[in-house]
């Protein structure tokens, strides 16, 4: 790759629309405002019998009221609430059950919202998204509107998920299989696949429900991106240490160089090791993956395994057992490597 010609990538810790974080914060008030359109709409179908003397409907929509915007974990969603009009003067009044008239502030923004979203958009299961935005009232919604809900969402999502790649190129992969709590089964788990192009954009490219993180759930994540014209794989893929992804990628993109998160590894290694070493052997390691060349990440590399393997050898093996994966990302430009060395695009927004 040329050096002098070398893209920068946007930092997810520096921006607040990176890819993952921009379709979570646009998916999540699309979802908020097909709920508030259903929800007005059952009321309007409720009072549909009363007319006027001109048979003309004594109960219709009015509007919208101000926008204002609702705090989540997510950042701020602009929120629109529809509003009636009761001609006949009987005094009928729509009040959301989602956004009551003084809600500023998500009563649940500690809650994993962009987890039960994206579960929300690949599984339809909208109620637990929708109370993760706006709290408990979303479980008093009636059955049709979540059933016109889940069949509005179900075709965006198909068409999302169908979408042409053919004239894409994307030059890194960051991949992780993100294991959902709520209401859900452990086993089951998202598989999350988020793309740098030849431009520098992150964007997401996939989110589908796995078993686990098996080759096979990795191997057909990867085969549709191909059958949708993805034909060249990255010439980089971030992940964690589970060997499905890396099987799975070896078959579909065999080319693909293999680049271990630096973080999970951390975590991975600290496991061997008694607490009284943690902060010390974190330090080491952080020295290895922060060098400033790749021959001084091999001295650190070097150092920890001689200083280690005589009374932790589990934690030296560890290390060393990935040794050219753990590395790979001094390999290309080093205006990229703050983006190459974990995958905290994902982590940082969907890990519980």
């Amino acid at each position: 790759m040329d050096q002098n010609n070398v893209i920068p990538i946007s930092n997810p810790q520096e921006s607040s629309t990176d890819a993952l974080t921009a379709v979570l914060r646009q998916g999540a008030q699309q979802l908020l405002t097909k709920a508030l359109e259903a929800e007005i709409e059952s009321l309007l179908s409720q009072y549909s019998h009363l007319k006027d003397q001109g048979s003309l409907a004594q109960v219709v929509r009015n509007g919208y009221l101000p926008e204002r915007a609702i705090q989540t974990g997510i950042g701020s969603i602009q929120v629109k609430v529809p509003r009636i009009r009761d001609r006949g003067g009987q005094g009928i009044k729509f009040t959301s059950s989602l956004v009551p008239p003084y809600l500023r502030r998500s009563k649940n923004i500690e809650e994993l919202l962009p987890v039960l979203y994206l579960k929300g958009i690949s599984s339809g299961d909208f109620s637990d998204a929708l109370t993760a935005i706006v709290g408990p009232a979303a479980a008093g919604m009636s059955s049709s509107t979540i059933c016109r809900l889940k069949e509005d969402w179900s075709m965006e999502y198909d068409q999302w998920r169908k979408r042409d790649l053919s004239k894409k190129r994307y030059i890194y992969f960051w991949v992780d299989g993100v294991y959902l709590k709520a209401h859900m089964e452990d086993k089951q788990c998202l598989l999350v696949i988020i793309g740098a192009d030849e431009f520098g954009n992150k964007e997401l490219l996939s989110v589908e429900d796995g078993f686990r993180e098996s080759e096979q759930s990795w191997s057909e994540v990867l085969i549709d991106l191909k059958n949708r014209g993805l034909k060249i794989g990255p010439k980089l893929a971030v992940g964690d240490g589970a060997l499905g992804f890396w099987n799975a990628l070896h078959k579909v993109y065999g080319d693909t160089k293999q680049q271990r998160c630096w973080m999970h590894k951390t975590g991975n290694i600290l496991n061997k090791l008694p607490k009284t070493l943690h902060s010390r052997a974190k330090q080491h390691i952080h020295d290895i993956w922060m060098a400033e060349t790749k021959e001084e990440a091999e001295k650190g590399f070097d150092f920890f395994v001689k200083a280690y393997q005589a009374k932790y050898l589990n934690a030296a093996e560890c290390l060393s057992k990935d040794r050219d994966a753990l590395l790979a990302f001094y390999d290309f430009p080093a205006e990229h490597w703050h983006h190459l060395r974990t995958t905290n695009p994902i982590d940082q927004h969907l890990q519980p």
